[in-house]
């Protein structure tokens, strides 16, 4: 058994997987950047992400140490990924979104010795410089000009071998950390070896079900877990598919993009599938090649699942999980509309209950809810295949949300007797908006920053575009101050990204809090819904 175990283990990695396909698939269609009109076949994919490696390698990058990407769904992200894989390294990509502050927490936290962004994300790079204590060695611009200490991909790669690197690879070697957010509102770091990315790969290409014979694209950004193992860079290099990438999600493009290319997969959040859905019956584009569309991030209601059924293709998907995790329940077309408004059951190769919920202790893995549809529990998720197990440098998280092989999740959910799952909110109470996820107690601090703010207290409301507005309440310590006056006041704030700032405000004099003196963010959301429907929030 040595002999299995060694060949295993240093061989079923990702990037032999890639490279099969390299060796089996090479003048096949590997990525499409309509945007400039390039294409890449497998082999041309290798070569570039060889030059990559060797650029990076001369900056100092070796194995274990971190790439870090602030990109925009592009191709460069791509090179960066498949060079991470080659040359042992760790691919660390970071939402655009995310503000100076939390920009410069990953610095500090990862110590990266590249970082790569695009031009759109420079002024956001320059602050969180100045802000974090550690600076990488070297700054990479993938589109536009250098300038403030920083240099063009096209000149970092000009001249750089593209010959093979020779690297010892091991399927526990980490090789992507994704960011997440705690409820505490710091990012954490969750850092995933090769056999989570390999099994991921596989998890898609058993759901879908996913092959060489694919065309796929994400409208959502690859930063995300369900970005990158999701129909992208991840699945799709591995399985042999070809990849379209789409930068900014705009509804006429992608389905052009569709019926142009062939897509067979296409990957959004609820809100992303109301837009397919009204640019198609406005237009009615040739969507004969799909597949399926997938879908994340939020319960499909059943009205809305029949529509993009009707309208857009009766292969709809719907998974759910975490950045921890991947996907660990999912829906397949066969399961709705019956099933839509549920998360789905367990994936093949994960294991996702509901337990009771006991104040002040954790559960037992084994104290379930009952399966009835009614009792209240926290979902928790054994995904042993595509789950770390860990937060990079993080052991107080790591200790509390992993219990006995378990992902606490702090989603509250329902089950039936069939193991599908209803989630009907956190226990820590994060709001989602656009399929990003905004914790109040982050937005909170930001606010207190400001001197004619004495409290305060965040919370969301229901709205059907966006699923959820965040809303604050504030004790103001000035008179003068004003809703206009705050929202100013966010969105200059280097520590708060710009969709998280609150879209409705109410001031007043006192906040809910319990007798142990917490906030009571359940009281506030429930004042925010009746405050709504009788006009009382002031709408930014």
């Amino acid at each position: 058994m040595d002999n299995f175990k060694n060949i295993f283990e240093s061989r079923y990695t990702w990037v032999e997987g890639f490279m099969r396909n390299v060796r089996r698939y090479g003048g096949r269609t590997a990525m499409v950047y309509p945007q400039d009109g390039l294409s890449w076949t497998y082999r041309e994919l290798d070569t570039e992400s060889n030059r990559l490696v060797s650029a990076l390698s001369e900056a100092g990058l070796k194995k274990g140490d971190v790439l870090m990407m602030q990109l925009l769904n592009c191709p460069e992200f791509v090179f960066a990924y498949v060079a991470c894989h080659k040359m042992g390294a760790v691919c660390c990509p970071m939402s655009y979104r995310f503000s100076p502050g939390e920009l410069a927490w990953g610095l500090d936290d990862s110590k990266p010795t590249v970082l790569m962004y695009n031009s759109s994300c420079r002024e956001t790079v320059k602050t969180a410089l100045n802000l974090a204590n550690y600076r990488p060695t070297t700054l990479v611009v993938v589109d536009g000009k250098a300038g403030y200490g920083e240099m063009s991909y096209q000149d970092f790669t000009e001249g750089a071998s593209s010959e093979e690197p020779e690297v010892e690879h091991n399927i526990y070697d980490e090789t992507s950390r994704l960011y997440t957010s705690g409820t505490t509102g710091h990012p954490k770091a969750v850092p995933l070896a090769s056999i989570n990315e390999v099994l991921s790969a596989h998890d898609v290409m058993i759901h879908f079900p996913m092959s060489y014979r694919d065309v796929t694209m994400n409208t959502t950004p690859w930063f995300h877990r369900g970005g990158l193992h999701c129909a992208g860079p991840c699945p799709a290099l591995y399985a042999g598919a070809a990849m379209v990438i789409l930068p900014k999600f705009d509804a006429a493009t992608a389905l052009e993009y569709v019926a142009r290319y062939g897509i067979t997969f296409v990957v959004g959040v609820p809100t992303v599938l109301g837009g397919l859905a009204d640019e198609q019956e406005k237009n009615g584009y040739d969507l004969s090649s799909l597949k399926g569309i997938v879908t994340m991030g939020s319960p499909l209601e059943k009205a809305a699942c029949i529509r993009y059924q009707n309208v857009l293709t009766p292969n709809i998907f719907n998974g759910y999980g975490t950045t921890e995790t991947f996907w660990n329940t999912f829906l397949r077309p066969f399961d709705l509309p019956e099933n839509a408004g549920t998360a789905g059951a367990s994936c093949i190769d994960d294991d996702v209950r509901v337990v009771r919920l006991h104040e002040g202790s954790r559960t037992e893995p084994d104290d379930l809810a009952a399966q009835d549809g009614k009792e209240i529990g926290e979902v928790i998720i054994c995904s042993p295949a595509k789950s770390p197990y860990l937060y990079f440098n993080n052991g107080p998280e790591t200790d509390r949300k992993y219990y006995k092989g378990f992902l606490y999740t702090n989603d509250l959910a329902t089950w039936d007797d069939k193991g599908f799952i209803t989630i009907v909110g956190r226990r820590d109470d994060m709001i989602i908006s656009s399929g990003e996820n905004i914790y109040p107690t982050e937005i909170e601090a930001v606010l207190a920053m400001n001197p004619k703010v004495k409290d305060s207290i965040v919370t969301s409301v229901p709205d059907k575009v966006r699923g959820q507005l965040v809303t604050a309440y504030v004790v103001r310590s000035d008179e003068s101050l004003t809703a206009a006056e705050l929202d100013g006041y966010c969105k200059q704030s280097p520590y708060l990204a710009n969709f998280k700032r609150p879209r409705y405000y109410r001031f007043t004099d006192s906040l809910p809090y319990t007798a142990t003196g917490k906030k009571r963010h359940v009281e506030a959301r429930d004042n925010a819904a009746s405050d709504l429907v009788h006009g009382l929030l002031e709408k930014i």
